[in-house]
């Protein structure tokens, strides 16, 4: 039970973390004064790690070091980063650089830039750690016989369910935004953080050092490709019996296709040289298998270009929503509401949504592949048409934001409240969160027939790695449209400060090309080469450890995603 809990812990105190990276786009407008643009770039790039670094440290886990060792790097990264950033405000380190402790740009010198920059790709590499690494540990540590079963199933009810993730919500919800000081607003989730990485280390005398990772599917994937090139001046033979292949009832084997031929070179067998020596390389020798299980992936690249411009999209929502909330104003008669209650709504909406997609999938009988393939590919498209009504309501609602700046003369004065109530701004932040939740959920149905059985556990983080790549994309997004506004002479849409800018015609063009781009998904949904589920309609209810808020530890469950905003 003592591992158990302290896992948990960990990832209680993530979500406070979590919580404070959607801090950062105000700390970095008000407190360092960087332009919109900038600030906004800075965190798209840490929020694109979060998302790209999950399928690497997957990866990491099952090759090389393991899933305990990994949790270990995870929470010492995250409780250094969050340390460091609470070390780049002015405050904490003034005496020492003896520059000013206000917290203004003028008290910023090179050691806040340097532990800010620093503390950034730390943040995201331990944020980032894929709960199914921490659901695992526990399964680990629980069938070594550590903890007591009565005592576990005591605890289980509670500890297991969401209730403590949503106290850590609500603590980070009302109470950070409360505290005045940067300071402390970043520095209790580091504290936090650090007791939790002191508690873990605890358990270091108790690990069990002989276990070895298993391998990772993707390390197949890379051999495929290196055998392929390797054997790029070989001929195909046309026969596919001709190719290697073992034959073993006992191992999971794929039928030859005729797609992607070139990969096929890696399952070619080189005449000159013995077939036991050959098959002692696997990065110069695939089984047929493996060939399939690669061309699998490759063919599902179309429909992930497809998806891409949805990071782009839901980028805007950690940079240019906190943005606009950070303007308004927080008051709701005499009581002022923390902005951070919005992205709470957001966080909420994604999960309700999620949970009522993965139902509603189940109600429609996804448990066949045909019915499956048709549901999801509906869920996608509804989720873009989310998309494309939260960029419209956006654009108006900063319109009307923009109206007011004017009315009030506030243009040139990026410091004053706007005399307009943040929850003009709970539409687009609800639309942003059932997007996501039906998206996420979507998606991952979409894709859960056309990978390989041994990459299940991965569906997900190559999911949230398409959306990281949308977000890198999002920063060049920005840029050509900011060059293309200016055009003629005409104002850039993109200033200094959010009044000067033109957001809202930024969201009408988001709207437009995520309209075009549900046109380029439906085109290529229909055409794609869909591979045939092999799964009995009974085995579509897998052991899976598909997570974002919350984990799996074990068990049977139906696919079902989690929103995905951390």
């Amino acid at each position: 039970m003592a591992t158990y809990l302290r896992v948990k812990v960990l990832i209680w105190t993530k979500i406070l973390a979590v919580y404070a990276i959607w801090l950062l786009m105000a700390y970095l407008t008000n407190v360092w004064k960087l332009e919109i643009t900038h600030a906004s770039t800075i965190v798209t790039i840490l929020w694109a790690l979060l998302n790209l670094l999950p399928l690497l440290h997957l990866f990491i886990a099952d090759s090389i070091v393991g899933d305990y060792w990994m949790v270990f790097i995870f929470s010492i990264s995250s409780s250094a980063g969050m340390g460091f950033l609470a070390m780049s405000t002015p405050p904490v380190l003034a005496r020492i650089t003896g520059k000013c402790s206000e917290y203004s740009p003028e008290c910023v010198g090179r050691g806040q830039k340097v532990l800010l920059y620093t503390s950034l790709p730390l943040i995201a590499f331990g944020v980032a750690g894929p709960a199914i690494c921490y659901a695992r540990v526990i399964v680990e540590r629980r069938n070594s016989g550590e903890n007591n079963v009565d005592d576990w199933k005591k605890f289980w009810k509670f500890v297991n369910s969401r209730s403590p993730a949503k106290i850590a919500s609500l603590i980070a919800v009302l109470g950070l935004p409360y505290i005045n000081s940067w300071s402390l607003q970043f520095g209790i989730p580091a504290i936090c953080t650090l007791v939790a990485t002191l508690l873990f280390s605890t358990t270091l005398c108790s690990y069990n050092r002989n276990s070895t990772p298993n391998g990772s599917p993707l390390t197949i994937l890379i051999q495929v490709l290196v055998a392929a090139v390797s054997k790029l001046f070989y001929r195909i033979p046309k026969d596919p019996k001709e190719l290697f292949e073992i034959q073993n009832s006992r191992l999971h084997s794929v039928p030859h296709t005729t797609s992607l031929r070139f990969l096929d070179k890696a399952a070619v067998i080189i005449p000159t040289k013995p077939i036991e020596e050959q098959e002692k390389n696997r990065w110069r020798l695939c089984r047929v298998t493996e060939v399939e299980e690669t061309k699998a992936i490759m063919r599902m690249i179309p429909v992930f270009m497809t998806l891409i411009f949805c990071g782009v999209v839901n980028a805007i929502g950690f940079t240019y929503f906190m943005a606009q909330l950070d303007q308004t104003n927080p008051k709701v008669g005499g009581l002022k509401v923390p902005a951070l209650v919005l992205v709470w709504f957001y966080r909420e909406t994604g999960q309700k949504c999620a949970d009522l997609s993965a139902k509603l999938f189940d109600y429609l009988d996804v448990s066949k592949s045909a019915s499956r393939k048709l549901t999801s590919s509906l869920g996608i498209v509804i989720s873009m048409i989310l998309a494309i009504l939260y960029c419209i309501t956006a654009a108006k609602v900063e319109n009307r934001r923009l109206g007011v700046v004017r009315e009030h003369g506030l243009v040139d004065k990026p410091d004053e409240t706007v005399p307009m109530t943040m929850f003009w701004l709970l539409p687009q932040f609800l639309l942003a969160g059932a997007f996501d939740g039906l998206f996420g959920t979507s998606v991952v149905h979409f894709i859960f027939d056309q990978f390989p059985l041994s990459m299940y556990r991965y569906l997900q983080y190559f999911y949230k790695s398409v959306l990281g790549i949308g977000h890198l994309c999002s920063i060049l997004t920005v840029f050509v449209v900011g060059k293309i506004s200016e055009k003629g002479g005409k104002m850039n849409w993109f200033q200094r400060d959010l009044n000067q800018s033109r957001l809202d015609k930024y969201y009408y063009t988001l709207a437009w090309l995520m309209a075009v781009n549900l046109v380029v998904f439906i085109v290529v949904a229909v055409i794609h080469r869909y591979k045939e589920s092999k799964l009995k309609d009974e085995e579509f209810c897998v052991t899976c450890e598909l997570e974002f808020d919350n984990i799996t530890v074990t068990g049977e469950c139906t696919l079902n995603l989690k929103c995905c905003c951390c």
